[in-house]
């Protein structure tokens, strides 16, 4: 039906009946109504521009999520429609007692599944439907909980009937996922229509945020002011490690992994860079099967051995408990009507999805001879593809299913296929229906349970579409519950704030300062080869415009050098005693080296090594270095898909790279203070800076070549340290070796200089917590120290020496190095194995299976 409220979105059509604009008699409802003439303001073109602020503004924001194998790339950006989902006020009191009166069920089941099973003994449900369902895990059995309520944060994705009604289609229990996400779709669109967000009057959620950082701080089994409350993440690579990030940034939790934390003595232990700290609360968002390797999962790298050992003497805090993925069971749909007559003696709230469990003959017959009109899933969600929408499916395909069905029914659910609402969507210039799914959070307080007033909402991908998955390329929309009058206590800014934030060094997980620790070393390395290749690839464009065998000896001490600074080998050294096959064509290699991400050492590979220290740790960093990492990103990736090699445009590449690294270098310095971590950072560029610097002088003028090429070289030398002019002001005269490098090695003034780095770094790790425990020193004070002492004492005329003047070989100064470089090795080794030992390997006494 044609829409006349507003010109502009006459175009949209629904062919759905149940769609979110219109009421039942097809008449725009007047929340709608209202955000429609608002909307009419701007016309097409004026919203068309607010979406391309949205999609702008996370962009800048650095909002992702990760899909795996996508083509597209790992971090695909986050996705929001300008469009929000409305609700009001009066019917969205009605869903949220529905969800509190959910929550408060499912809590009740979840400990009487892992306490005394009433509801299996009293015939209530079917063992089957639980003991068959691989959320259930034997071993958290027994474990209770110091807390009331054992499920602290629950999660329904919701979907409007043809009744026009909420149903609820799926329960999250396990570590529900989109919070991070709901908040951010509130601050992008509220930054983007302020106007219409303040007129219209919608419930705002710092609240719900309020609520949650309570419900932590009590979990917490000793009771205390300060209880230390961690975010338990997968990694960077998790689907949803953006919303980790972002929640850990915005609560004020240290983010850590599985190998920040250690059992000891019964607690639970976050390593710190001086130590272990106790930690009394965990938010969990890894799987349940993953969270202990000692007693679940051997092969997981993701948990905490011993953790459960923890939770069983009540010495630490678990949320949402591990086990309670049993409760994102499908085949409890069907039973939940009696299970809240059981313990609540109530009727379900909300309305749920016809569902059958084929455990029971009389179901599993309607099942299979309704096949082709139902909806089929697995009880326990091994996968996505496991959900079979069965009108889709061929004659062979439904006889294939019926026959897995009947192999195993108390394997399968089926569910009545609805077709739930859509709403309007923003397409490109269009408006049209999509379908959705929206997520609803609540979390448990001392006496009740706490509803979001919104959440997150999912949107398919398409029109025709009728899966919403973030996974297939849908979108997402801000969640807008509308009251009539605005809240003045609402209204007020409130952000949450960690009664324990990451201080100091001292509060520092040891993964993360592992993780600052290597951003600095390749963020130096990306900075130092790209100027080295930028200065080759100009001598290249003067010297040879071909791919052939250089006919010069200086652009061939070069190549060589090129391969001992990114460590390419064999590359343009080539193997002992073999000419180096690079050699025959130079190009060829300098492409590789450049281009091959899957090269160790290559320009392309320093880079993603470079990009995944960042996002490793990418709750520390701004918006501001979001920003120019993305450009960085996108230079480069606009690079790879070129079809031009030209040495110019690998030059222009090149200087922008070179530009924009040195920009996030310096914006580095404003993101966290040194106390915070930036220390590790600085320690790392420094030490990787020095043994590129190392590398390269020992390349370019250990050996004593004839006057013209040495003059060339030490030209190129300065010009890739970007040193010239520096040189050219300090000595006005003709390059002279002895010059070089008394400016490059052993100027103590000078911050491009050897000498000053080492100093700098002597520096810094004094103010490392093991550094300052007592008068002795480090081994890693000890190496970096003789390092330095042996700089001091050096003296550049007596470098330059060699043994006879038949002797090529500058002996002293390649000793030198060769020393300093061992040296400088040592510095790294020992700070490893002081601050970032993660290799302790626990294993199972008993090897257990658990499927995927």
């Amino acid at each position: 039906m044609p829409l006349t409220t507003t010109n502009w979105i006459n175009t949209y059509h629904t062919q759905h009946k149940n769609d979110e604009l219109f009421t039942a008699q097809q008449q725009i409802k007047p929340y709608w109504n209202q955000l429609l003439k608002e909307f009419e303001k701007f016309g097409p073109e004026g919203l068309m521009a607010r979406q391309k602020d949205i999609d702008w503004l996370l962009g800048e924001n650095g909002v992702t999520y990760n899909v795996y194998n996508d083509p597209k790339g790992m971090h695909r950006p986050w996705n929001l429609n300008v469009f929000p989902f409305l609700v009001q006020e009066q019917e969205w009191k009605k869903v949220e007692a529905g969800i509190m009166q959910r929550s408060r069920l499912l809590d009740l089941v979840l400990k009487d599944v892992y306490g005394e099973r009433k509801l299996i003994k009293e015939g209530i449900i079917p063992s089957e439907v639980i003991y068959g369902h691989r959320g259930f895990l034997r071993q958290c059995d027994g474990i209770t909980y110091p807390n009331h309520k054992f499920l602290s944060i629950y999660a329904a994705d919701l979907a409007r009937g043809s009744d026009g009604r909420l149903w609820v289609v799926n329960d999250r229990t396990e570590a529900p996922s989109g919070m991070g996400y709901a908040l951010e779709n509130r601050s992008t669109v509220s930054r983007i229509l302020p106007e219409i967000y303040s007129q219209m009057n919608v419930k705002r959620l710092s609240g719900f945020f309020f609520e949650l950082h309570q419900m932590l701080m009590e979990a917490s089994p000793v009771k205390k002011e300060n209880p230390y409350i961690v975010i338990l993440t997968p990694g960077s690579h998790n689907e949803t490690y953006f919303e980790h990030a972002y929640l850990s940034s915005f609560l004020g939790y240290p983010l850590v992994q599985g190998n920040d934390l250690v059992v000891r003595d019964g607690f639970l232990w976050m390593k710190s860079l001086q130590g272990l700290k106790r930690v009394d609360v965990v938010w969990r968002r890894v799987d349940d099967a993953f969270a202990d390797p000692l007693e679940l999962r051997e092969d997981s790298h993701l948990g905490v051995a011993g953790l459960l050992d923890v939770v069983r003497r009540q010495n630490v805090a678990i949320v949402n408990p591990v086990g309670s993925a049993v409760m994102e069971n499908p085949g409890l749909i069907p039973f939940m009507p009696s299970i809240s007559k059981y313990f609540l003696n109530e009727d379900l709230m909300l309305p749920q999805i016809a569902s059958w469990w084929c455990g029971q003959e009389k179901e599993m017959n309607y099942v299979l001879e309704n096949l082709s009109q139902l909806v089929i899933k697995r009880i326990d969600r091994t996968n996505r593809e496991s959900i079979h929408f069965a009108e889709f499916l061929s004659a062979v395909e439904l006889e294939k299913l019926k026959l897995e069905i009947r192999r195993t029914p108390y394997r399968y659910v089926a569910q009545e296929k609805i077709n739930f609402s859509t709403a309007p969507n923003l397409s490109g210039n269009t408006v049209e229906p999509r379908h959705l799914v929206s997520r609803s959070f609540c979390i448990a307080s001392k006496d009740a349970y706490h509803v979001m007033p919104g959440g997150l909402v999912r949107v398919a991908p398409s029109s025709e579409t009728i899966r919403v998955s973030n996974q297939r390329g849908g979108t997402s929309k801000d969640f807008w519950v509308i009251q009539e009058k605005a809240s003045v206590e609402e209204a007020k800014h409130w952000q949450t704030r960690s009664s324990i934030a990451i201080s100091g060094l001292n509060d520092l997980p040891s993964l993360t300062a592992e993780n600052l620790f290597w951003a600095g070393r390749y963020v130096g390395r990306t900075l130092v080869n790209a100027r080295f290749l930028r200065m080759v690839f100009r001598q290249m464009a003067l010297l040879q415009n071909n791919d052939e065998k250089p006919k010069t000896e200086k652009l061939e001490v070069l190549f060589r050098a090129v391969t001992n600074l990114t460590g390419t080998y064999p590359g343009f050294v080539g193997e002992k005693g073999k000419e180096p096959k690079a050699m025959e064509h130079p190009m060829q290699e300098m492409l590789s080296v450049l281009l091959d991400r899957n090269r160790p050492g290559s320009l392309a590979h320093t880079l993603g090594m470079f990009s995944n220290s960042y996002y490793s740790i990418r709750n520390l960093w701004s918006t501001d270095m979001w920003r120019v990492f993305e450009n960085i990103q996108n230079i480069w990736k606009t690079f790879e898909k070129s079809e031009d090699r030209s040495i110019n445009r690998i030059l222009k590449v090149l200087n922008q790279l070179i530009t924009r690294l040195i920009a996030f270098m310096g914006l580095i310095e404003e993101s966290i203070l040194v106390q915070q971590g930036l220390l590790l950072y600085f320690i790392g560029l420094q030490l990787e800076q020095s043994i590129l610097t190392i590398t390269k002088c020992r390349s370019l003028l250990t050996i004593a070549y004839d006057e013209q090429v040495e003059y060339e070289l030490l030209e190129y030398l300065l010009t890739s340290h970007e040193s010239l002019n520096i040189y050219r002001y300090s000595y006005r005269s003709y390059i002279k070796l002895e010059h070089v490098l008394d400016l490059v090695i052993l100027d103590l003034e000078y911050p491009r200089s050897l000498t000053f780095m080492l100093n700098r770094i002597q520096k810094d790790i004094v103010r490392l917590p093991h550094s300052r425990q007592d008068n002795n020193l480090a081994n890693y004070q000890k190496y970096i120290l003789e390092a330095f002492s042996k700089l001091r004492l050096a003296s550049s005329l007596e470098l330059i020496k060699t043994k006879s003047n038949k002797d090529v070989v500058r002996k002293d100064l390649d000793a030198l190095f060769d020393e300093l470089s061992t040296l400088l090795y040592q510095t790294s080794q020992s700070l490893t194995s002081t601050y970032f030992n993660h290799t302790d390997k626990q294993n199972q006494l008993v090897v257990q299976s658990f499927p995927f």
